[in-house]
């Protein structure tokens, strides 16, 4: 049984940061943050879930159904990650790129302790834990003070595909658009540092104020650490609901106001961008057909411009109801990865950009999100994100763009570049 305690909070602002540094003491964290976002879509403004009561670490093999056991067995909240390479567990598909991060391939846990946070008003709800505990933790939090933080080393990044490689190899995926094997794919390089070290909820706090993104994440298990600044949301499920928003469509941002206003007009109009949008939107429809009700399936916003602090980004929202046949994992299973991380045919793409990548993405373009305990769920798009095995003292962050038959192999190196600038920023 869960213990629900509730409090007013005078600065939500100032809480979410003591709550972040407060729970550095457990082995297991995920702090989740919206940053205030506008958006229709939202429980909370900040969730904190830490110290895994149970949980459940798998490699891809058997992956999904394990979760659906978990899952169905808990009927509590569970926080975790589906990695990228669980596409192995749904395809006859392989990962055998270079990994230097070496994290699970899933992991979630039932916290001991959890904290919602809406407006100022804060849920506690604590497992199997007296109330006593709850308000010597909540006096614990709110006593916090930011310790000012001791300027590191310098890390030093590294490319992992060279400028001449990468354009090299967005000719090939561009050999086989022509061909007709595929229309569109997701092509990414990593970015890494090796014998670094660094303090994670630094470098978290600096990449999500540099970006103030809809989707947060601080991660932590143990020694990996993912610190997210994703704008993208993968997957949402309100009773029979399901929501999906994929982003396909980047532009700059600009101080100048008239500068920054034509930009988001050229995104809007843009052809190209429009073409990666609505084929992976398409995508979408398709895969939430699979667990929908007949003819539920909607796309409820088609090539929206969203601002956020580094860029402009296209965004369409779908929505689906779930046939009460399949479980909440199905939805999941039959949907991931998502069409904004893969292209389409997405099968045909990920067995192509699979032998043209030289990183396993690992957690990136996976998923970070929760289970309630009646079964809803909140799954954002890992994009936009450091992550850190600090034992191994080895640091990635990758980045990637849609190719199109409209694209140009500069401009696509150009957009990654601009897509790897705020965790460059923050890491060097």
């Amino acid at each position: 049984m869960r213990t629900s305690i509730y409090k007013s909070i005078s600065d939500p602002k100032l809480f979410k940061e003591q709550l972040l540094f407060w729970s550095q003491q457990f082995r297991e964290i995920i702090y989740l943050d919206s940053n205030d976002y506008p958006k229709n879509y939202s429980s909370y403004d900040c969730v904190l879930a830490v110290d895994a009561f149970t949980s459940i670490k798998t490699d891809y093999q058997n992956a999904f159904e394990d979760l659906k056991q978990y899952q169905q067995s808990t009927k509590d909240w569970l926080f975790g990650y589906l990695s990228y390479d669980l596409k192995n567990d749904i395809e006859q598909l392989q990962s055998q790129n270079f990994d230097g991060l070496e994290f699970p391939d899933l992991f979630f846990f039932q916290p001991k302790k959890l904290f919602l946070l809406k407006g100022n008003q804060l849920e506690i709800q604590y497992l199997n834990m007296c109330d006593d505990e709850v308000e010597l933790d909540f006096e614990e939090i709110v006593e916090i003070r930011k310790s000012k933080i001791e300027i590191e080393a310098l890390v030093n990044i590294q490319q992992r595909i060279p400028k001449e490689s990468y354009l090299e190899k967005v000719s090939k995926v561009l050999e086989h658009i022509h061909q007709g094997d595929i229309y569109e794919a997701n092509f990414c390089m990593e970015f890494f540092a090796e014998n670094a070290t660094i303090d994670p909820i630094e470098k978290f706090i600096k990449l999500n104020e540099i970006s103030r993104p809809p989707f947060a994440v601080f991660f932590k298990n143990n020694n990996h650490f993912l610190l997210s600044a994703t704008p993208e949301r993968y997957l949402r499920k309100e009773g029979e609901r399901i929501i999906s928003q994929p982003i396909k469509g980047t532009a700059k941002r600009f101080s100048d106001p008239i500068e920054d206003e034509q930009s988001k007009r050229q995104l809007a109009l843009d052809p190209k961008e429009r073409a990666e949008n609505i084929m992976i939107t398409d995508l979408v429809r398709n895969d939430l057909s699979r667990t929908a009700q007949k003819g539920s399936v909607e796309v409820k916003e088609l090539c929206k411009i969203y601002s956020f602090l580094q860029v402009h980004q296209m965004i369409s929202t779908v929505t689906s109801k779930l046939d009460a046949q399949y479980s909440v994992v199905d939805v999941l299973k039959t949907t991931f990865p998502m069409g904004s991380m893969t292209g389409a045919p997405k099968i045909s793409v990920m067995k192509i950009i699979e032998q043209l990548e030289e990183t396993k993405r690992g957690l990136y373009s996976g998923s970070v999100g929760y289970f309630t305990p009646n079964g809803d769920f909140d799954f954002n798009v890992v994009i936009r994100s450091i992550l850190y095995n600090q034992e191994k003292k080895y640091i990635s962050f990758s980045v990637g763009s849609a190719i199109t038959s409209q694209s140009i192999p500069e401009k696509e190196y150009e957009e990654c570049l601009l897509k790897a600038k705020a965790m460059r920023e923050v890491l060097s």
